[in-house]
């Protein structure tokens, strides 16, 4: 495995780490919600998508074209659900805004990471006119 794809597997497993840190605060209520306990809100558990697709794109750092096909799908997945859940979990509502924590900035971090170590990674090209994938 090349540098690029350890630090991309290193981003994913930050990703499914942040999934336990306290995410977002509300003081005036006392509540503490992090990607998997979301207890006393509508938000349901958004962090077992941001695993999945982590365990998926592990399990995609390959120099294969399907398996490189597949793992820009689900890093592109994975960094759009990750920014869609900073920006479900940081909104104010009704004058109150929550204090943001280190397991959210974490989330998307890793996520922009894995995004960028998959769109770098080096590619073995065919041989013009052979027409498969090596």
């Amino acid at each position: 495995m090349s540098k690029l794809s350890i630090t991309g597997v290193a981003a994913a497993i930050i990703v499914i780490i942040s999934a336990f840190f306290p995410w977002v605060t509300i003081e005036s209520k006392n509540l503490v919600f992090t990607g998997l306990d979301t207890k006393g809100s509508s938000f349901g558990e958004p962090a077992v998508l941001n695993i999945a697709f982590s365990i998926a794109c592990m399990l995609f750092f390959f120099r294969k074209r399907p398996a490189i096909l597949a793992n820009l799908f689900c890093a592109t997945f994975l960094t759009a659900w990750s920014f869609r859940n900073m920006l479900l979990f940081s909104r104010c509502e009704m004058g109150e805004c929550p204090h943001r924590e280190a397991g959210l900035f974490l989330s998307v971090g890793g996520a922009f990471l894995v995004l960028i170590c998959v769109l770098f990674q080096k590619v073995k090209r065919p041989k013009p006119g052979s027409g498969q994938w090596k």
